[in-house]
């Protein structure tokens, strides 16, 4: 067997191993577990690279999302132990980037290729994709984990105006910062992953800069998505920042159009789809 046939044997049993980790810890549900092996499966069986920032991803999300949980508790109306994030939640942080590793399995039969728009603006694009696709879900997570964590006032990011934490569109320095150093990770992560599986040029080192600012990007641009069109609440009864209208809720922002996992579906494809056209144009 070459190296091709492995790589997706491979890709299952550590995907296995990694659902079933992440099954018994809480951090995914059942149905999280399933869809978490598919999605990581693929993404290992294509490349080592973009099972590696969707890895990284998971893991670092995944620890911040138990760090101060009790803290969390008392903010967040719909907090579950360690996450225990769902189907629903796995393919609305890796769908997208699914679909972009098909393509490539497509158009480059499993090859491990450079960021080299010269040798294939395509395969730059899609591969420019995958990091902005990440980078943005990093940033959002570490943000958000952080961000509500920290001491500083929110302030919505429409109007600079403070709001309760828990606001949806309620950013911090502290937030941001984490954003940035969040898209970094994945942009250090591809490219010291890429030094081994390929023999690209110092010039893929562009990718972490590139991805710090998909990072910060993406990160701001799910908070004016939150800010607009996902609503947001005080419940007198809660005493909780609830994202749904109620006869005990008084409006803080926001329309009651997108909820949580669909402001982070647009939000990843408006930075994955920009990340793709940077690429194009850095390397």
């Amino acid at each position: 067997m070459d190296s091709h046939q492995i790589q997706p044997l491979i890709a299952f049993l550590i995907s296995s191993f990694v659902a079933a980790r992440a099954y018994r810890r809480k951090s995914l549900d059942f149905s999280g577990a399933i869809a978490g092996l598919a999605v990581m499966t693929l993404h290992i069986a294509v490349g080592y690279r973009y099972g590696a920032v969707l890895l990284v991803f998971f893991f670092s999300s995944s620890k911040l999302t138990k760090v101060g949980e009790e803290k969390k508790r008392r903010v967040d109306p719909e907090f579950k132990e360690g996450g225990q994030r769902n189907w629903i939640q796995v393919l609305s942080n890796a769908g997208i980037s699914s679909v972009v590793v098909v393509v490539l399995w497509w158009v480059t039969g499993l090859e491990e290729r450079c960021l080299d728009s010269k040798e294939s603006s395509l395969i730059t694009a899609l591969m420019g994709g995958v990091i902005g696709h990440y980078s943005c879900c990093n940033g959002d997570t570490w943000s958000s984990e952080l961000g509500i964590l920290s001491d500083d006032q929110p302030r919505l990011i429409t109007t600079f105006k403070p709001v309760r934490k828990g606001t949806n569109g309620g950013v911090t320095k502290a937030g941001l910062l984490a954003a940035a150093a969040a898209g970094s990770v994945i942009g250090l992560t591809f490219v010291l992953v890429g030094f081994l599986t390929t023999k690209c040029t110092l010039k893929q080192l562009y990718v972490i800069p590139l991805s710090s600012l998909a990072g910060l990007c993406g990160s701001v641009i799910d908070s004016l998505l939150g800010a607009t069109l996902q609503f947001s609440g005080f419940c007198t009864v809660r005493n909780k920042v609830v994202g749904k209208p109620g006869p005990t809720v008084k409006k803080i922002s926001g329309l009651n159009f997108l909820d949580n996992n669909a402001v982070n579906v647009v939000s990843i494809l408006i930075t994955t789809i920009l990340t793709s056209i940077a690429c194009i144009y850095v390397f």
